[in-house]
């Protein structure tokens, strides 16, 4: 393990997670609020990562230290983003600032605090601004500002990247990460000026827009998008958030004026027709509960961009909604959003190799000698592939399952316990009952709280590097 590239590479990433902090510091000294949470944490972070980043070390570096920098990264950057947060005194414990900054990064969403508008607008920009920064990767904007990181960054971006595949748009990871933040960025100033034009203030437009494009979630709002009582607005979120639900990659075939190749994507058809049939049934489940069937629909809509996208944002309270309808957005939340996005969960081309590898076996149980292959996008996919998908499946339910014992001891009902526990490795938010879209994780004592700030941290990097990085092999020199 090259220890010195690593540290090196994590010294660099906190001094970017410096300069991020000076744009939450410009808001709190605009609405003339105290800047000392970032005062302080700033210079701390420059002070850190310099010495780090002036380690030397040589240019090995191999997808071991790729999956142990990423793992290592992640944690460190949720624990130092944490430091406003308990400089603040807003938040009663270091750990519920570290739960409230991995929600943030990880784009999860889910929250301690019991009312946000309380809290200085600096720090809700914070909150928020951790969402967009931690919904493409902080390593790929790492890579994106300093090309030179002396390191091969396509092992970090496979580590770091969402999806079964990952690959580069252009030959240099610098420039393919510099492409999806163009992309990310020029979505979300778009959004940002369509919710201004809709009625929301320019402060609420920008930090929704961030939550929206890191598919997050974080409101300065208690009751979130339901606060603003505008159909205008929630449909312009909904359209955002299934926007960047989307894998990156395909815009990128757009801006290039391949239409064709972009609709041809398995995934995206997938992603489409499970959307529009989970807002079908759920629309008809609801259609009595509310005055006009426009509203149901609007709303069935809503929720279900928000779970499968696993932004986490509410417009209504779906705690309140019949059983089949809570039943099938859990099952969304699952599922989740298109790999290479900046949504969570399993991911739609997983949920799709998986049901196509269960169709090859019965083909092969009636047809023995008959040869079958599974493909995505019409290219066959190699044995090595098919494994990692079942690989990752096999860790996503046992770490889900494993987690939901270990919550259990908090001695909360089995729905909002399994629900808190999936959606935090799912990096979606709301959950059922007590973690409902108007409700929070506040009352879970301080060990389930870590726990589930580490599911969070697994669920956003795909389980496989915090395994390395907790991999005794892994920290062998050799």
């Amino acid at each position: 393990m090259n220890f010195r590239l690593v540290f090196k590479l994590t010294g660099k990433t906190l001094m970017v997670e410096a300069g991020a902090m000076l744009l939450p510091l410009l808001v709190c000294l605009y609405y003339r609020e105290d800047p000392r949470p970032f005062l302080i944490t700033i210079p701390l972070l420059i002070l850190v990562g310099a010495l780090l980043s002036m380690l030397r070390s040589n240019d090995h570096f191999f997808p071991r230290e790729g999956f142990f920098a990423v793992a290592l990264i992640w944690l460190l950057v949720s624990a130092t983003g944490a430091l406003p947060f308990y400089f603040s005194g807003y938040f009663p414990t270091y750990i519920d600032c570290f739960f409230e900054a991995a929600s943030g990064f990880t784009t999860t969403g889910a929250s301690i605090l019991t009312a946000v508008e309380p809290l200085p607008k600096g720090i809700l920009f914070w909150r928020s601004f951790m969402h967009w920064l931690g919904g493409m990767g902080v390593l790929i904007l790492a890579i994106a500002l300093l090309p030179s990181l002396g390191a091969r960054t396509l092992h970090l971006m496979k580590a770091e990247s969402p999806g079964p595949v990952v690959s580069k748009l252009v030959p240099k990871s610098s420039q393919s990460s510099k492409i999806l933040y163009g992309i990310y960025c020029g979505l979300t100033v778009i959004e940002i000026v369509i919710l201004r034009i809709a009625g929301m203030p320019w402060y609420d437009s920008i930090v929704h827009s961030f939550g929206t494009a890191g598919t997050g979630g974080f409101s300065v709002k208690n009751i979130s998008i339901a606060a603003y009582g505008s159909p205008a607005i929630e449909i312009i979120i909904t359209v955002f958030m299934l926007l960047f639900s989307v894998n990156f990659a395909l815009y990128f075939l757009l801006l290039r004026g391949k239409i064709k190749q972009v609709f041809q994507s398995d995934e995206l058809r997938f992603f489409l027709v499970v959307v529009f049939v989970s807002i079908v049934l759920i629309s008809i489940n609801i259609w009595d509960l509310y005055p006009t069937g426009g509203e149901a629909v609007r709303h069935a809509a809503f929720q279900v961009g928000s779970i499968i996208s696993t932004t986490g944002y509410a417009s209504t309270d779906f705690n309140l909604w019949p059983e089949f309808s809570r039943t099938l957005l859990v099952l969304l939340m699952f599922i989740g959003a298109c790999a290479g996005s900046t949504g969570g969960a399993i991911k739609c081309s997983r949920i799709l190799i998986l049901l196509r590898c269960i169709y090859r076996e019965i083909r092969q149980v009636i047809h023995p000698r008959e040869v079958n292959v599974v493909k995505l996008d019409g290219h066959v996919l190699e044995e090595s592939s098919l494994r990692s998908v079942h690989i990752f499946f096999a860790a996503y339910i046992f770490i889900t399952l494993g987690a939901t014992l270990l919550v259990s001891v908090d001695n909360f009902s089995f729905g909002t316990t399994i629900t808190a526990v999936i959606s935090c490795i799912g990096n979606i938010g709301p959950g059922l009952e007590t973690v409902g879209p108007m409700g929070n994780y506040a009352s879970f004592s301080l060990f389930s709280k870590t726990l589930l700030s580490l599911c969070m941290i697994v669920g956003r990097l795909e389980i496989i590097p915090i395994l390395v990085l907790f991999s005794g092999n892994a920290w062998k020199r050799s």
